[in-house]
């Protein structure tokens, strides 16, 4: 057995595999330069046509996926892998990958029709899956939502599809709903009146429809008001927290009695 020949061999193909290598580390750097390049393209060509950017963003993601998986092949191919063959072993194991990506390919098809029927875009106050807050993105997989207290939180698409889901941004306005408890002695259309000057006055509350202020109840200790202001979603807490100290300076100030809220006896 000739060695020198041997080591010449091996050299040779180390040599040959070694500038493939380099080749292929060369065609992954521009291909994915380009990659970059058409999404640019793509999400300037949509946003010039006032797409929705929930759209856009979707559609970016999407073409990131397709064109990197095909970047992929390209390079296994420049490398002798035969990509005929690995996509025959694919399509073998296509049962299996299946059973365990199940939960991600349903998670991608959600995701596809919240983008086409659009319950909800981006910047959306909603409440799904479990989640309230403010929609950050709809992702291919999952949705982030920014909770009122700043938690970033990624729910999966297919969780947010197939539950409840409510829109607080959709109408133009919403009701915040507030009870004030009254003693017996209080006159109500009184109290109620002047309640309902105060809370108009709160900025940001919308006066059509204007607050509501009735009775909701009667308790032990006498009445139970409804105060029910409306405004923006943007609006709700600012309008929510004024509307609990509108209501305590009112009670106050107008020497209303605190309510006495006797213990419950339990007979024997």
């Amino acid at each position: 057995m000739d060695i020198q020949a041997t080591i010449q061999t091996l050299t040779e193909t180390a040599m040959k595999f070694g500038w493939s290598l380099l080749g292929a580390l060369a065609v992954w750097i521009i291909g994915r330069w380009l990659i970059k390049f058409a999404i640019g393209l793509l999400s300037r060509a949509l946003t010039q046509q006032k797409i929705d950017g929930t759209i856009v963003r979707y559609a970016s993601n999407t073409l990131s996926v397709v064109l990197t998986v095909m970047l992929v092949l390209g390079i296994l191919g420049m490398l002798g892998v035969e990509t005929t063959s690995f996509a025959a072993l694919l399509a073998g194991a296509g049962l299996a990958i299946g059973a365990a990506w199940s939960g991600l390919l349903a998670n991608f098809a959600a995701g596809a029709f919240l983008v086409i029927l659009r319950p909800f875009k981006t910047g959306d106050f909603i409440s799904a899956g479990g989640i309230t807050g403010t929609v950050e993105e709809i992702g291919l997989f999952v949705t982030t939502i920014n909770t009122p207290d700043n938690v970033r939180t990624y729910v999966g698409n297919n969780k947010i599809f197939s539950d409840n889901l409510q829109n607080f941004s959709a109408n133009p306005f919403r009701r915040v709903d507030i009870t004030a408890p009254l003693a017996h002695a209080v006159e109500p259309k009184q109290a109620m009146a002047e309640i309902a000057q105060r809370v108009a006055a709160i900025p940001n509350v919308l006066s059509n429809p204007a607050p509501d202020v009735e009775i909701a109840s009667y308790a032990a200790y006498g009445y139970v008001l409804a105060v029910r202001p409306y405004c923006h979603t943007d609006h709700y807490w600012q309008v929510y927290f004024d509307t609990q100290r509108a209501l305590q300076d009112v009670l106050r100030s107008g020497g209303f009695p605190e309510p006495v809220v006797r213990p419950e006896t339990s007979q024997a």
